[in-house]
């Protein structure tokens, strides 16, 4: 039997079980986002990421999830910790996005699995979904008035800002649901000039076949126009979000709190760990088809854009790969010596018969500045 149970007593029990943001939106087809959806894959800017473009009347109607659905509570969970940059020459470091440095989807889903367990003991159905293909997580944050978008299509929330991930509840239970938010970034475009590869193309929308953060997870050949811009970044980019002025208010308070680093990962460790441990360690990730060879791919980029020429090891690792039974691998690793002006690693390559390796004996590299 269902009872009656208050909006406010949810989120409540939501913020005490470390939720940072709470609102209500009716589970009702996201009819908009559906157009963008459609029209945005028809343009190919989703580069043939199938996260919620898979499928976009799935993740745009709640109802296909639960047909009696009548309401989407939606929570918001911070992941902004205190970065401090660290580097050092003999082992080069790889930055790790924020959003990917610990699992904080599971943090969120303790503060809705608390919300959802109240309205399961008063009767009422409900399913949890948390970085799922399932819905469009931004557009339920914007409905149940959380935040807005930003010009780099992530939800800002009021005085905030964008460090958040975000989840939902479909839930048979119905509550008044809460007005989208009013306010935007009027004439800022700080995001869009901060993005290394251009990939915001207008206010809110993203070309994926250009943005860092997607590339460093596709399966596709990684452009050799956005190598170098790429930097130490091993996964993700924070780019656009670092340069956000509301996004400076939750680092203010969260710089009060106990200081921790900026998470990096040893790129000579990923280079050289077996498929296992690699798989164990960073298994968390978006890595195309679970293959570690995409992480080692990316690592060979990294190197030839940080790494020092004159190092010993840097050498024995290229010269590793340069013989690896893998083409895609030696491609990279020519990439990466030429990068670093070690064309001298590459004799005899001219032999290989595979074309990604000749694409890239061809490719015209600008070297890496001498530190």
């Amino acid at each position: 039997m269902q009872t009656l149970i208050k909006a406010s007593d949810l989120e409540k029990t939501g913020l005490d079980n470390g939720l940072d943001a709470f609102g209500i939106a009716k589970a009702e087809q996201f009819t908009k986002t559906l157009e963008i959806l459609k029209a945005r894959k028809e343009q190919g800017l989703h580069a043939g990421m199938n996260f919620t473009y898979r499928n976009p009347v799935r993740s745009t109607t709640p109802a296909m999830t639960m047909p009696d659905a009548q309401s989407l509570i939606v929570g918001a969970r911070s992941y902004w910790k205190t970065q401090e940059e660290a580097f050092d020459g003999s082992d080069p470091q790889g930055k790790v996005a924020l959003y990917a440095q610990e699992n904080y989807y599971e943090r969120l889903r303790k503060g809705l699995s608390a919300v959802a367990d109240e309205l399961e003991s008063k009767g009422f159905k409900t399913i949890i979904l948390i970085d799922d293909n399932a819905l469009v997580d931004r557009e339920a944050a914007y409905q149940a008035g959380i935040g807005w978008y930003g010009k780099n299509a992530n939800i800002l929330i009021p005085k905030r800002g964008s460090w958040f991930v975000l989840g939902s509840i479909l839930t048979n239970a119905a509550f008044e649901p809460n007005t989208p938010a009013k306010e935007n970034c009027g004439p800022c475009t700080k995001c869009i000039n901060a993005c290394p590869t251009e990939a915001i193309t207008s206010p809110g929308v993203i070309d994926s076949n250009r943005c860092l953060a997607w590339l460093v997870q596709s399966p596709e050949d990684f452009p050799p126009e956005f190598r170098e811009v790429l930097g130490d970044k091993i996964y993700g980019c924070d780019d656009c979000q670092d340069v956000c002025p509301i996004n400076k208010y939750e680092e203010r308070i969260e710089s009060l709190k106990t200081r921790r680093d900026r998470s990096t990962v040893s790129i000579f460790n990923i280079l050289e760990q077996d498929d296992e441990t690699l798989i164990s360690k960073y298994g968390q990730w978006y890595i195309p088809q679970r293959d570690p060879r995409y992480l080692r791919r990316n690592a060979l980029l990294v190197l030839g854009n940080i790494g020092i020429a004159e190092s010993e090891k840097v050498q024995f690792i290229l010269m590793r790969y340069l013989k690896s039974a893998d083409s895609m691998l030696r491609s990279y690793a020519v990439w990466a010596a030429k990068r670093l002006g070690l064309s001298n690693l590459l004799t005899g390559m001219e032999n290989d018969g595979s074309e990604d390796v000749q694409r890239e004996l061809a490719l015209q590299v600008r070297q890496v500045e001498k530190r």
